[in-house]
This record gives structure tokens, sequence and C-alpha cells, in this order.
């Protein structure tokens, strides 16, 4: 398990290089991979506040084009190297479905509505070295395009003031119980 890089982490408030830096292709399909992976796992698995559903190599100090998905706690941890957005739906959803509200592990406590596209085609490299190309949906979608923006050095949150979304903060109220409210960054 490695630590999360959060935001803000550094003296002067601002991200760390590694979280807004455009990583690296993977190369070699070794050891040193595996161990990489297997630690993003235990990070991934251990995240709970926001409990985590997705997580970028650069997340863990990695500049490498790397990321895990585990949509739900049933699901099986997803592994995507080097992957490339192939197609994305230009149809335009629903706005309940694409104005969604999206946390980061590195930014925790704060959450931004993004809007992203529901359907896709990427294609990837499998831990393996093995090419595939998927067709993905829903929430899973959302999380392959945050986790893709982080491989590229983009936050959730500069997707949002690019949208001229909103942003929350998780907050409780008076009885204690956790709600979000609007703020202003």
């Amino acid at each position: 398990m490695k630590p999360i890089v959060h935001i803000p982490a550094s003296p002067t408030g601002r991200p760390q290089p590694i979280l807004t830096t455009p990583t690296k292709p993977v190369i070699a399909f070794d050891k040193k991979l595996k161990k990489i992976i297997s630690d993003m796992k235990a990070t991934l698995l251990h995240a709970t506040k926001p409990k985590g559903v997705g997580l970028a190599a650069p997340q863990i100090g990695i500049p490498l084009q790397l990321f895990l998905t585990r949509p739900t706690p049933k699901d099986p941890i997803r592994v995507f190297i080097n992957p490339t957005i192939v197609c994305l739906d230009s149809t335009k959803p629903n706005a309940d479905k694409t104005n969604q509200l999206e946390g980061c592990l590195s930014i925790p406590g704060i959450w931004g509505t993004v809007n992203r596209s529901p359907k896709l085609t990427i294609r990837f490299q499998d831990e393996t070295g093995k090419t595939i190309e998927e067709n993905i949906s829903g929430f899973l979608a959302t999380i392959v395009q945050h986790e893709i923006d982080h491989l590229q050095g983009i936050l959730f949150t500069q997707r949002v003031l690019e949208q001229k979304n909103k942003f929350y903060q998780a907050t409780k109220d008076e009885k204690g119980k956790e709600t979000l409210e609007e703020v202003v960054i």
C-alpha cells in the first residue's frame, strides 16, 4: 500500500506536480509493474474517505499510464494500462446522467458536478501487455474518463471550472448527518 498524494500537499497549497503532469507509457510488463499494481490495489481497497472507485498511478506518486477501477465493493478491481479513448458517445444523454457529482481520493471532502460522456470505447493493455478494446458505459465510463484525465495531468476540479459547474464540500448537519454544502473555490 502506498500513501495517496493529496491536495494541498505542498506548502504553497498548489497541487503536487505529479498530479498535474502527463504520465509516461508503461513499457515493461515485469515484476516491478506487478508490484506497482499490487500496491495500487491495496491502496484502493483501503481508501475510506471517500471510498475509492478508481485510482491512477500519479495519485501514489508514479508517473505511468496506469489506473484501476472498482465501481462497487462487489466488483473486481480492473487494471487499465496505456489507455486511449477511441470514441466518445456524441449523443446528448439525459442531464441527470451526465451531470454527476465527482470526488477524488487526492482531494478529499470536495465534490463537483462534471459533464461526462455516458459511453465510450477504450483501448488499453492488461497486466500481461495484451491489447484490449472495449465499449464501456454508465458509471464505469465516468470513472474511466476521470482516471484518464489523471493520466493527462488534469484534475476533476479543472473540469468543474471549465464547465462552469459547482463545487460542494462534505459537512455535517445539526444532527451529525453528512451533507454536501455548496462552496466557492
